[in-house]
């Protein structure tokens, strides 16, 4: 049976992209990304020049709005142009692989035609827009200085300037209708993870990728790194607007960065853990086969071996008795290794790396360039 291909690609915005030429390939979406940030920061600097401020803007204290125009949009979308492939990837494999039954591709079919209906849809961009515009009014306790989520960055002399009602009207708006149009694909691949797992799956306990089967996910979620990045560098940008702004020690980012990191695995470690019950009851069966057969054969080989009649042993030297017992060890201990949540450390330590680096300069609110660099040569050469 041949599947659709599974994409989290569409909308209008997407739509407009591909009619400017600024999507290529039907998913490389990061030339409509750039383009989009570059015209918002590029309006927001001349409206600096041509009311004068531009020296005030670029104040450390402002650097939150620099970050998101400039580094987390277009980071939103490198993310789906190298996500979205592998999306697809993960769908074929589990149905070439028959993790998904051949019985059960026209369910996995209507659920791929499902997320298709909606993720085309112009609906929840509109609703997303609505609230981007709404949100400042909605919730006018956002409203804190030093906090670049809603600070007011070119409030400079007191009234609003034009570079101010740029940024709030105009990029603002951008910013968050981004975020909640990848809140709403994150849902729908959610969504979509969840109705696989009600279906009757093929999983094998003994798999080599150790869940089952399911181990491609992993690769899948690999992909969220740019994400993750993002959202560490928006938190990053707004504890930097604090530190300078004198609102927050610089101990606060300990804080911030757990914040960060529970965040990420609630968003990327999170849908994961769906196809956790279905895993434990494969991990359950199989250590019950896999016990029973090895039961039946250890038995056998003892009293083939072992037993009180040698004539009925062939010659020891060149047996495949031994290697098939050493081979049915292994498959029990895959089994009993295997993971639930297809997560391994290397990927744990990946994601918190794509967290951390953006914090990192966040250091030298503590610890000068100087002195860092003072602190490194003494370390090195012990001077």
């Amino acid at each position: 049976m041949s599947l659709p291909d599974f994409s989290l690609l569409g909308g209008p915005l997407h739509r407009l992209g591909s009619r400017l030429g600024l999507v290529r390939g039907g998913t490389n979406t990061i030339a409509l990304g750039l383009a989009l940030a570059a015209f918002l920061w590029t309006v927001l600097f001349v409206l600096t020049l041509i009311e004068g401020i531009s020296d005030q803007v670029f104040s450390l204290s402002l650097i939150g709005s620099h970050v998101r125009l400039l580094v987390v949009i277009p980071l939103f979308f490198v993310c789906e142009a190298w996500i979205d492939p592998m999306f697809t990837t993960f769908v074929r494999e589990i149905a070439r692989t028959e993790v998904v039954p051949k019985a059960k591709l026209p369910a996995l079919k209507s659920e791929i035609e499902r997320i298709a209906r909606w993720k085309d849809s112009w609906l929840p961009e509109a609703a997303f827009l609505l609230a981007a515009v709404l949100l400042p009014l909605i919730a006018p306790q956002l409203h804190v200085a030093g906090s670049s989520a809603a600070y007011e960055p070119s409030q400079i002399g007191g009234a609003m300037t034009l570079t101010g009602e740029w940024y709030w009207v105009v990029c603002m708006t951008v910013f968050r209708f981004l975020m909640l149009r990848w809140l709403w694909r994150l849902g729908l691949w959610c969504f979509f993870l969840w109705r696989v797992s009600k279906l009757e799956l093929r999983l094998v306990p003994t798999h080599p990728d150790g869940a089952a089967g399911l181990g491609y996910l992993e690769v899948v979620h690999s992909q969220f790194a740019p994400l993750i990045f993002a959202i560490s560098a928006v938190e990053a940008a707004s504890l930097a607007e604090q530190i300078s702004a004198g609102t927050m020690p610089f101990e606060g980012i300990y804080l911030g960065f757990a914040i960060v990191l529970v965040v990420n695995a609630v968003l990327f470690l999170g849908p994961l853990c769906i196809f956790a019950p279905k895993l434990w009851l494969a991990r359950v069966k199989g250590l019950s086969d896999y016990m029973a057969l090895a039961s039946r054969y250890v038995i056998d080989f003892d009293r083939k071996w072992l037993g009180p009649d040698p004539g009925q042993r062939e010659p020891l030297l060149g047996t495949a008795d031994l290697q098939s017992l050493a081979d049915l060890n292994n498959s029990v201990g895959v089994v009993s290794d295997m993971r639930l949540v297809p997560v391994s450390q290397r990927m744990l330590l990946f994601f918190a790396a794509a967290a951390l680096v953006p914090m990192l300069p966040l250091v030298l609110f503590k610890f000068p360039i100087d002195v860092l660099a003072a602190k490194l040569v003494n370390m090195l050469f012990g001077v």
